[in-house]
């Protein structure tokens, strides 16, 4: 192991032990944000096996260097610093599917909701027609419990596959997930998400394409999808609405710099094309400081806020 006190360009050595890894240094984290907001990533890889994803992670660990892992990054908002770490992005590069039975598939971390939720369709599974607007990664999904429309993926979850930081593989049940409102162990823990078994029920087709044309239909007509976004910005209070509180304070279609509340939807905030980190983080301050003097709650991010601060 390369000691700090050493006079060495560690990150040169880095550099030559990630390159197989399909490596770009100094990245733009904007490019691989639904924000498209952030600095620079010193490291950025995309492993396509568990071999390589187990190879970098010893780097990482080798060299005592943080390591970010990240899915599509549709929640992501990225310091204008960036991120001094190695980006380890599971997207399209880590997303086969094996079906288990007529029922039960799993699914490696990677494969995008838009993608799983189509299979299901042409599979004529249900159960997970909620999920198919949800933009993002299962793997992402599963780590913030994501729902809409009254559902959540711990309904439809049965077992997840991660990895602990001591690098050992580990089964977790959905019981052991500890699943909760936009949480689950795998945040606590600092875990990577390898690879989830879903259970659904065999269903009626058309009726599973309605319900998702319906769900569909509702979440183009109503959120911003236009615009920059990482979605909803905020987690919903207990016994209240996020979007409601942000426009019943008056700050539906509010614009600071460029940044703003959407006009369509209070729920979202978005890049007007060229914002910031930083411009964003004092829009949310301000949202937060309103509906805190005027409600009496305090809200809380739904997004996750990385990077060097």
């Amino acid at each position: 192991m390369i000691s700090k006190r050493e006079n060495i360009d560690v990150k040169s050595f880095i550099a030559e032990k990630l390159a197989p890894y399909d490596l770009i240094t100094d990245y733009p984290m904007k490019n691989c944000t639904s924000f498209h907001i952030g600095g620079e990533a010193d490291f950025f890889v995309r492993p396509k096996s568990l071999v390589h994803l187990m190879n970098i992670l010893e780097i990482s660990k080798s060299y005592e260097y943080p390591v970010f892992v990240m899915g599509n990054g549709s929640n992501l908002l990225v310091s204008d610093k960036g991120i001094r770490a190695i980006v380890v992005q599971l997207s399209d590069n880590f997303s086969q599917l094996t079906k288990i039975d007529d029922e039960t598939v799993e699914v490696e971390s990677g494969m995008s909701m838009t993608s799983l939720s189509k299979y299901f369709l042409d599979n004529s599974l249900t159960g997970f027609e909620f999920a198919c607007g949800i933009p993002g990664t299962i793997g992402g999904a599963v780590t913030m419990n994501a729902g809409a429309y009254d559902s959540m993926m711990s309904n439809v979850v049965q077992e997840v596959i991660v990895l602990d930081k001591d690098m050992n593989i580990k089964k977790l049940s959905n019981e052991q997930m500890q699943f909760s409102y936009r949480n689950s162990i795998i945040s606590k823990k600092n875990l990577v998400v390898l690879s989830i078994r879903i259970k659904l029920k065999k269903g009626n087709f058309t009726e599973i394409k309605e319900k998702i044309d319906d769900y569909t239909f509702k979440r183009t007509s109503k959120q911003p999808l236009s615009y920059y976004s990482a979605g909803s910005t905020f987690k919903r209070p207990e016994g209240y609405f996020a979007g409601k509180l942000i426009e019943d304070s008056g700050l539906k279609g509010l614009v600071m710099k460029n940044v703003a509340v959407s006009s369509m939807h209070s729920g979202f905030v978005i890049n007007l094309g060229n914002a910031t980190c930083s411009e964003v983080l004092e829009m949310l301050t301000f949202i937060k400081q309103v509906v805190g003097n005027k409600f009496h709650v305090s809200l809380e991010e739904e997004i996750k806020i990385v990077g060097e601060f």
